[in-house]
C-alpha cells in the first residue's frame, strides 16, 4: 500500500471517529429552547463528512459519509438505526461525495453549497421511500421544516467553519499534498 494510500485510509478514519464523536459531545448538553437537542439542530456529524469529501475526495467521503451514522447506531443507539440512521447514511454518503467532486470543479463555497442541497435532496428521497415502507409519509413541508428551518443554525455554522478550516489547510498546502499524493 502506497503511503498516500495508507494515509487517506487513517484520515477517513479519523473524519470518522470525528463523525461519531462530536454528536455524542452535543448530546451531553442539555436541550435549549426553543431549538431542543443541540445535535439535531447544529448537525455536527455532517461537519466531518463534508471536510472528507473536501480533503480526501469523493469516494473517500461517501463511504465515511455511508458509515457515521450507522457506526453512531450502532454504538451509541443515536440516531436510531430505522428509518433515521439509514436515511442519514444515504444523505450523508451524497454530501461527503459531492462535497469531494465538486470542490474538483469549483470553489469551496459553490461546492459546500452544492453538496448541502445534494444531501438534502438525497434525504429527502431516502425519508420518502423508508418512511414509506415503514408505512408513514413524508410531505414536502416536513421535508422543507427537516432540511432547512430546523437545521438553519447547522447550515450557517458549515458555510462559516467548513470554509475556514479548508482555508486554514490551503495556507499550509495540506489539502495539495494530500491531493497531489495519490
Amino acid at each position: 500500500m502506497k503511503r498516500s494510500s495508507a494515509l487517506r485510509l487513517v484520515l477517513a478514519a479519523m473524519f470518522t471517529a470525528l463523525g461519531i464523536l462530536l454528536p455524542m459531545a452535543f448530546h451531553l448538553l442539555p436541550p435549549v429552547p426553543p431549538f431542543g437537542q443541540l445535535g439535531m439542530v447544529l448537525l455536527p456529524m455532517h461537519i466531518p463528512v463534508l471536510l472528507c469529501g473536501f480533503i480526501i475526495g469523493s469516494q473517500y467521503g461517501a463511504l465515511t459519509g455511508f458509515i457515521v451514522p450507522l457506526l453512531a447506531s450502532a454504538i451509541t443507539g443515536r440516531p436510531m438505526f430505522w428509518p433515521i440512521a439509514a436515511a442519514m447514511a444515504l444523505e450523508l454518503a451524497a454530501y461527503g461525495f459531492f462535497a469531494g467532486f465538486l470542490s474538483r470543479r469549483f470553489n469551496t463555497v459553490i461546492s459546500l453549497v452544492g453538496a448541502m442541497l445534494a444531501g438534502r435532496v438525497v434525504m429527502g428521497l431516502a425519508n420518502v421511500i423508508l418512511l414509506g415502507i415503514s408505512g408513514e409519509s413524508y410531505g414536502f413541508s416536513t421535508f422543507i421544516t427537516a432540511a432547512f428551518v430546523t437545521a438553519l443554525p447547522g447550515i450557517v455554522i458549515q458555510l462559516i467553519i467548513i470554509p475556514v478550516i479548508l482555508y486554514a489547510l490551503n495556507r499550509t498546502n495540506a489539502v495539495k499534498r494530500l491531493s497531489s499524493n495519490g
